[in-house]
């Protein structure tokens, strides 16, 4: 891979990861409770960008930069998993589960709808 390749990868990245901090704390800020929804705000609104990348059918070296560098960065699956275990440690069952239906569930439908708008234009 090229120096330029390395480089995006290194910009994107970090982007995506500040878009990430900045979100989650603004999100859990606004929001009492146990319940993450700075995560699910991150992890649903990036299924949603990178549908609509996807169905942008871009060049695939700018698609994997795009959806590996800036989105990985932005969405987590770790600290989702782990914030569920959290809740279910702490007995939040309820929460627990509406954190998993409400992540798979809405994340499908924000993916879908990506792809959806990005295929329209």
């Amino acid at each position: 891979m090229s120096v330029l390749v390395w480089s995006s990868v290194l910009v994107l990245g970090g982007l995506g990861a500040v878009a990430r901090f900045l979100v989650d704390r603004t999100v859990a800020r606004r929001t009492a409770g146990s319940f993450p929804f700075g995560t699910l705000v991150v992890n649903l609104s990036g299924a949603l960008v990178l549908g609509f990348l996807t169905g942008l059918a871009l060049p695939p070296e700018v698609a994997l930069l795009a959806g590996t560098a800036l989105i990985g960065s932005y969405t987590t699956f770790s600290t989702w998993m782990l914030e569920t275990q959290r809740l279910g440690e702490a007995r939040q069952v309820k929460y627990a589960a509406a954190n998993i239906f409400l992540s798979v569930v809405l994340g499908l439908a924000a993916a879908a709808t990506g792809m959806w708008l990005g295929m329209a234009l």
